[in-house]
């Protein structure tokens, strides 16, 4: 996959002070790691970040433009402020190209809104799955097409576009259920409007009045 660029500059600031700074002039605090590396400190422009993270979220190979240097990357985690949601802080992980790394991508419905079977209700059951490749084979996702579902057919991981693709390992069960189609459960009230049914009255008894 062709990985998105963005751009990152060192950060001399430090302290929490100059770090609350940085953020009312709209730069998110970052920093750069790797597994047995140094740890970089930068910091990315809030505008330039959130145009990257809308478009590629957090599973897509990134190019990371360091004064001249490109960087290959992964956002591995983004700090939100509780309240604003406002990001604070985020973590880029540098990647060695030759060196398979395990993260988790989303699971994407295709179709959903057009699921031929109707009236229906679409549950998804796994949001995200665990995956290891090398960087260059990092999908945006892993999609299944939901279209032509039927209420006794889940879907499985098997079904997931990604199993097919013999660069990329799934770490989780191929037979675990995606996603499943059920029918509307009947409104209660409707159900017994339909099914009531009227009592019958009782007749009187005939009385019979004996001779004497």
């Amino acid at each position: 996959m062709t990985a998105i660029k963005m751009q990152i500059q060192k950060r001399t600031e430090s302290g929490k002070n100059l770090v609350k700074k940085i953020r009312k002039d709209n730069i998110i605090p970052a920093v750069v790691y790797s597994r047995g590396g140094e740890t970089a400190s930068v910091s990315v422009d809030s505008a330039e970040f959130l145009r990257v993270y809308k478009s590629a979220g957090s599973s897509s190979l990134l190019s990371l433009e360091l004064e001249g240097e490109t960087i290959p990357a992964i956002i591995k985690e983004i700090q939100r402020h509780p309240v604003k949601n406002q990001i604070l802080h985020v973590d880029f992980q540098k990647l060695n190209m030759d060196e398979k790394v395990r993260m988790t991508v989303p699971i994407v419905l295709v179709n959903r809104d057009s699921i031929k079977l109707q009236p229906s209700i679409l549950m998804q059951l796994l949001d995200q799955i665990e995956i290891e490749c090398l960087p260059t084979d990092i999908p945006n996702g892993a999609e299944v097409d939901v279209e032509n579902m039927d209420f006794t057919t889940p879907m499985l991981v098997k079904d997931l576009d990604i199993a097919n693709n013999e660069n990329i390992t799934i770490l989780r069960e191929l037979e675990d259920v995606v996603c499943t189609l059920t029918q509307p459960s009947i409104n209660r009230e409707d159900e017994d409007e339909e099914t009531s049914i009227p009592e019958a009255t009782e007749a009187a008894p005939d009385v019979i009045e004996s001779e004497e």
